[in-house]
């Protein structure tokens, strides 16, 4: 029998694992289709997509808030299609502005609603969870401590893993990624990850071009290259380079290999200092927003951190640099420290060994599939 299933997602993070699950569910039943919202990868795995997420490269309050009509067009496009196709079964992929919003008109439709991947509940507050405990019939979630905290308001949660364990593999040699790039063994080598969404490369780059001008006059050894996002145009990381008088080389879409031969990392943060902790790389956090949604951002977090691998040890593993504090000299002068001391890095890659640990075992993705299945089956 077939079966249609609705899956939304609403940035690229968000896209990479909704492919998988995408994947994996047709490989436990191939009759199951699947339409909604998301980006290239969930294009390739088959689903037809309604409204490309890369008309929403939004980030932020203030952001959202000018692309307002945008939004609301994605919005009335998804529920058009629930209404034409009556899908048996909703798949909302993180991006919870969005999605819980849209749970609320699922369920007003009889559509059975699978969060996948959990809203920041534990950051922001539990307002949210009320709305999830309604609307939602089963939470899967990345991390233990979400399962946890889920349960004990009597809410579906389970817990599967972290996809990116599978996902982040170092596919190449080192010897030979140091040869693809004209690098040198000799030289420490820093990777600049400045975030998947043009507006978060224009804000970060520039921070980190100049960042890296300070660390290269300081430390002489020492060799720059940034991780290009595979989605968004190489013109955006050249215009920004040009000019800046140092010799910084772009690796097109090969993030995991580049992490895997740098001594050090200048990551924005996101879903890449998950991937830096996966691979071993040790890192500093950096981010900068608009005014506006930094202010929301100080007034409603209920932690101390901002970056995941933080959070997920309780404690400052990365040092993180935010909105004002996220200066050239501040981030070359942590930089510089911790390259300089051995007993830090030392330390450093032993905790995100830990972290990289309590991800759970591989096969996330295939485990939330089944979840998924076995929901698909009873909603029949």
């Amino acid at each position: 029998m077939d079966h249609k299933i609705l899956i939304v997602s609403g940035e690229p993070s968000g896209d990479l694992h909704a492919s998988n699950l995408v994947r994996d569910i047709k490989k436990l039943n191939p009759n199951v289709n699947f339409f909604g919202m998301g980006g290239s990868l969930s294009q390739r795995c088959g689903v037809d997509i309604v409204f490309d997420i890369s008309r929403l490269a939004l980030v932020g309050l203030l952001e959202v808030l000018k692309n307002i009509f945008i939004v609301k067009k994605a919005y009335e496009a998804i529920l058009a299609k629930v209404e034409s196709e009556k899908p048996d079964l909703a798949i909302l992929v993180d991006y919870p502005g969005f999605n819980l919003r849209l749970a609320k008109e699922l369920y007003r439709r009889s559509i059975p609603v699978i969060y996948y991947i959990s809203p920041q509940v534990w950051a922001w507050g539990h307002d949210r969870v009320n709305i999830i405990k309604k609307y939602v019939k089963v939470i899967i979630v990345f991390f233990k401590f979400e399962e946890e905290l889920y349960r004990k308001y009597n809410i579906n949660a389970a817990f599967v893993g972290h996809p990116l364990i599978d996902i982040v593999k170092v596919s190449r040699g080192r010897e030979e990624t140091f040869k693809k790039y004209s690098l040198s063994e000799e030289k420490a080598t820093i990777a600049l990850l400045p975030g998947s969404r043009p507006l978060e490369v224009n804000n970060l780059l520039p921070l980190m071009i100049s960042a890296s001008k300070i660390v290269a006059d300081r430390l002489k050894s020492v060799q720059f290259i940034v991780a290009k996002h595979p989605d968004l145009p190489i013109e955006l990381y050249k215009s920004t380079l040009k000019g800046s008088g140092i010799d910084i080389r772009i690796a097109e879409g090969d993030a995991y290999n580049i992490l895997s031969i740098s001594d050090f990392a200048i990551v924005a943060s996101g879903t890449a200092t998950l991937e830096s902790a996966i691979i071993g790389t040790p890192l500093i956090i950096v981010y900068k927003a608009s005014l506006l949604t930094f202010l929301l951002y100080k007034i409603v977090i209920r932690i101390p951190f901002l970056g995941i691998v933080n959070i997920i040890s309780q404690k400052e593993v990365a040092p993180e640099f935010l909105q004002f504090n996220a200066t050239p000299e501040n981030v070359a002068a942590k930089s510089i420290e911790i390259i300089n001391d051995k007993n830090r890095l030392k330390a450093m890659r032993e905790d995100l060994r830990v972290i990289r640990d309590s991800l759970g075992a591989p096969g996330a993705s295939g485990r939330a599939a089944r979840i998924v299945a076995a929901n698909l089956q009873s909603s029949k």
